[in-house]
């Protein structure tokens, strides 16, 4: 299976950069997505089922699909098996000659819920110790976010809630080293999968009482992990139990908690629910951000027959994406009262990504306004300096304003 990826790595690359201008260097960067997805026409990208089994928690057969990566060359591949066999030599002092390490390759595996579904996308590592040759193990790459992020050393609570293959808490703690992450994710099957097929770390898998799953990483995790997995806390527990039995206070929420018929369960966005009652006390009351994946719903939002599907599938704002965001904007902002007896105030804007048919919402407490409405040339002043610096710095092929949706109730109160 590891020598197939080697073998087509010429061909692969020859599609990826034909006509380029320059090489792609971040494999993050969309023009990596054929190698991310893999393809239902072309055979070579079909890919191959690494992991399969039932969930009883509604999502139906959870699979893992492996396919060839183009990068790195092998011609790299010492260097890490070197940068493997000295992390080896730090944690156990003497040992270091002890047996070499080997990689075998790497692939991007893909998670899915009932074969349709695409939930998580990660790259990963293979390799052995030459002296253990029949044991392989597996390292998620924690710098391979299909859609590029940002770098930091801000010290952040960061609460995941939907874990999928792991890629995003596994990024955040790799790339912002002062980031203390928990993941809370209902169904063990998926967390089965991000560990045993996806790379993910196994230390960061924690026990209904609160301890670590493993009372201490082994050999491999501690080469691999050390100073990353310390900060990772896996929980699997249903999310609004979580928040409402949790007195933990974060900096960044993010959400993204679709079962296996692709449902984003009504608990978690009913403005009347525990749940988002109990996410509004979790989340910091000056800076706090909650960040939701939504998918389209434009066969329920835009069922006329007038409109093509084509086009509804690149207007994914429809009724139901739309009352999730007046919930969350509603129970976060409007209804929030600060210490002080004051109403809070913040700013809450949609952002669209139509080709993989997904609305991103976004709510963030401060901006250091006063209450009442929200003047729209501020907000555009505010998103426009920002989104300049994103655009220049991830060379995006669009404007980040070209998606995003400021509506007209957008307020702070």
């Amino acid at each position: 299976m590891w020598s197939r990826a080697g073998s087509r790595r010429c061909n692969i690359h020859r599609r990826l950069f034909s006509g380029a201008a320059r090489r792609i260097e971040d494999e993050g960067d969309w023009l990596y997505s054929p190698e991310w997805w893999g393809s239902e026409s072309e055979s070579e990208f079909n890919g191959n089922t690494v992991f399969r089994s039932v969930s009883d928690k509604g999502n139906g057969v959870i699979s893992v699909h492996a396919y060839p990566s183009s990068r790195p060359n092998k011609v790299h591949w010492p260097e890490t098996e070197k940068w493997l066999q000295q992390r080896y030599g730090e944690i156990y002092p003497g040992y270091e000659h002890s047996g070499s390490f080997k990689i075998l390759g790497y692939q991007w595996r893909v998670l899915r819920f009932n074969d349709n579904t695409r939930q998580s996308t990660v790259k990963i590592m293979a390799a052995y110790r030459d002296t253990e040759p029949g044991s392989i193990f597996i390292m998620q790459q924690a710098q391979c976010l299909a859609i590029p992020s940002v770098h930091g050393k801000k010290r952040m609570h960061i609460l995941c809630i939907g874990h999928g293959g792991g890629s995003l808490p596994l990024f955040l703690a790799s790339k912002i080293q002062g980031a203390e992450i928990h993941v809370v994710e209902i169904d063990p099957i998926v967390i089965s999968a991000s560990v045993q097929a996806m790379g993910f770390p196994g230390f960061s898998v924690m026990t209904p009482s609160g301890e670590r799953a493993l009372l201490e990483p082994d050999t491999i995790n501690e080469v691999m992990w050390k100073g990353i997995h310390e900060r990772l806390y896996l929980y699997e527990t249903d999310a609004e139990k979580y928040v409402v039995e949790n007195n933990n206070l974060y900096d960044i929420i993010f959400v993204d908690a679709y079962d296996g018929d692709d449902i984003f369960p009504n608990k978690l966005w009913d403005p009347h629910s525990p749940f988002l009652k109990s996410l509004s006390d979790r989340l910091h009351p000056e800076h706090g951000t909650v960040v939701v994946n939504l998918h389209a719903d434009s066969d329920i939002s835009n069922p006329s027959e007038t409109v093509s599907y084509f086009y509804q599938r690149l207007l994914p704002m429809g009724k139901y994406v739309s009352r999730v965001c007046k919930a969350y904007k509603d129970v976060l902002i409007r209804n929030k009262v600060t210490r002080g007896g004051k109403f809070g105030c913040g700013l809450g804007f949609a952002i669209s990504v139509p080709w993989v048919c997904n609305t991103s919402l976004v709510v963030s407490r401060g901006f250091g306004l006063t209450s009442g409405f929200v003047n729209r040339d501020m907000v555009m002043n505010t998103l426009v300096s920002s989104s300049v610096k994103v655009d220049h710095m991830l060379n995006l092929p669009f404007s980040c304003l070209e998606y995003i949706n400021i509506k007209r109730d957008c307020t702070l109160i």
